[in-house]
């Protein structure tokens, strides 16, 4: 598994999800574990000829080899939460 420390010192590990033809979903993985609610995700749509197949798979320790510090670091700051926060209260 590949990791990532962000700007505020956390170390995330990076999964792959389900890789489809054309993209994959970048998972971000919190290190605290207890709950998935402080992962993060975003989608990588892939540039290489696999993408015009669609009943082609993209390999996964591709996809991860080819993601650059750059790339995780751009990924990251647009990730978007796995799940929403639970509220405090219902009305």
């Amino acid at each position: 598994m590949k990791t990532f420390r962000s700007s505020d010192g956390i170390q995330w590990g990076i999964e792959l999800g389900p890789p489809g033809a054309s993209n994959a979903m970048i998972i971000f993985r919190h290190p605290d574990g207890r709950s998935s609610r402080l992962d993060r995700y975003n989608w990588i749509n892939w540039p290489g000829g696999e993408a015009t197949n669609v009943t082609a798979r993209l390999a996964p320790r591709q996809v991860l080899d080819s993601l650059t510090d750059d790339v995780v670091q751009r990924l990251y700051h647009r990730s978007m939460p796995v799940s929403r926060s639970t509220p405090s209260t219902m009305q």
